[in-house]
């Protein structure tokens, strides 16, 4: 999948997050987006993916050199974020098999496999409200990154993962991401080190005369 943005901006009120964002974002290739905290990294990473609408400017997305309908972006996209909530009173097992109706895995990977995948066999029957917060992230990874999308976004990944879930974060990536088009917004080398290209929001932070 292609994404195009085309003079792109985002504010709130008065105040611009930022704006001027000419990028492509190409099919297969790996992107970092880069700044520091409260820069507005997730807001793009929110525009990109569709759940907010630029203040300025258009975004289109492109598959197999088609421009693709708004309302069927979400098919092709799949996205974990810690803002993102999990269903809570779903179990492990329960919440899987849900997504699941939505979104097809990767290498047809069933619901077994995923908690195999997971390492949380002990939790197969468990409410998510009852997991720690780093139990609920690796969730979210591999819901997003095991799922047959062509494009994967992660905001800030490893939030919330201990070394071992760092190590386990590695796998999952170097396993399944494969030649999907990757957008990752971190600070954290470990989460984007197999990118190959770097954006950095604030090179569209900067006010241009008479704008």
């Amino acid at each position: 999948m292609d994404l195009l943005l085309n003079n792109v901006g985002k504010r709130y009120r008065f105040d611009w997050i930022f704006r001027h964002v000419n990028l492509h974002f190409k099919e297969g290739n790996k992107y970092a987006i880069l700044g520091p905290n409260g820069s507005g990294k997730s807001t793009l990473m929110k525009i990109l993916c569709g759940h907010l609408t630029p203040s300025k400017g258009k975004i289109e997305f492109q598959k197999n050199g088609s421009k693709l309908l708004i309302d069927k972006v979400y098919q092709s996209v799949s996205y974990a974020a810690p803002y993102i909530d999990v269903i809570e009173e779903l179990t492990l097992e329960e919440s899987i098999n849900f997504h699941l109706k939505f979104k097809p895995m990767l290498n047809n990977l069933k619901t077994d496999e995923l908690i195999d995948l997971l390492d949380f066999s002990k939790s197969r029957n468990k409410e998510v409200r009852f997991f720690s917060s780093g139990m609920k992230q690796r969730l979210k990874l591999v819901l997003a990154i095991c799922s047959n999308t062509e494009l994967l976004m992660l905001d800030e990944p490893t939030t919330n993962l201990d070394q071992q879930g760092f190590d386990w974060y590695q796998k999952l990536i170097d396993e399944y991401v494969g030649n999907r088009t990757v957008i990752v917004a971190s600070n954290v080398e470990m989460d984007y080190r197999f990118c190959d290209e770097s954006v950095n929001i604030m090179d569209f932070k900067k006010k241009k005369e008479g704008k």
